[in-house]
């Protein structure tokens, strides 16, 4: 498992990677600037720059809020803030380790996810 920072302006989250092809490939990528937009009041999303490796990854996911996760269908980054219901193509990469208040609230949001060693 992989430890990763979320910084959001000054507060930083924690979170970790599962250790998985997946998981491991988002590690990957960092460090990576984006900018994550709300998407139906249930998850902030960001695009990636390149498709993940999703080998051996489930067909679908019911992610819980705190998860870090991949749509794989349009590859990209799915950080939920509420639970919601089991989607094909859900792919989870790991999860916030405490409270994601920060990313909880309206408008664009810029972060910065890096690995914490």
């Amino acid at each position: 498992m992989t430890q990763i920072l979320v910084s959001v302006g000054d507060e930083v989250l924690f979170a970790t990677l599962n250790d998985t092809p997946a998981g491991r490939d988002f590690a990957a990528l960092l460090p990576l600037e984006l900018t994550l937009t709300d998407y139906h009041g249930i998850e902030k999303v960001a695009g990636l720059p390149r498709e993940l490796d999703t080998t051996g990854a489930p067909d679908s996911y019911a992610p819980a809020a705190g998860d870090i996760t991949l749509y794989a269908p349009w590859g990209n980054l799915a950080i939920f803030y509420k639970p919601f219901q089991t989607s094909r193509g859900l792919v989870r990469l790991g999860a916030f380790d405490g409270p994601i208040d920060a990313l909880v609230r309206d408008g664009d949001i810029p972060v910065r996810i890096e690995a914490a060693d």
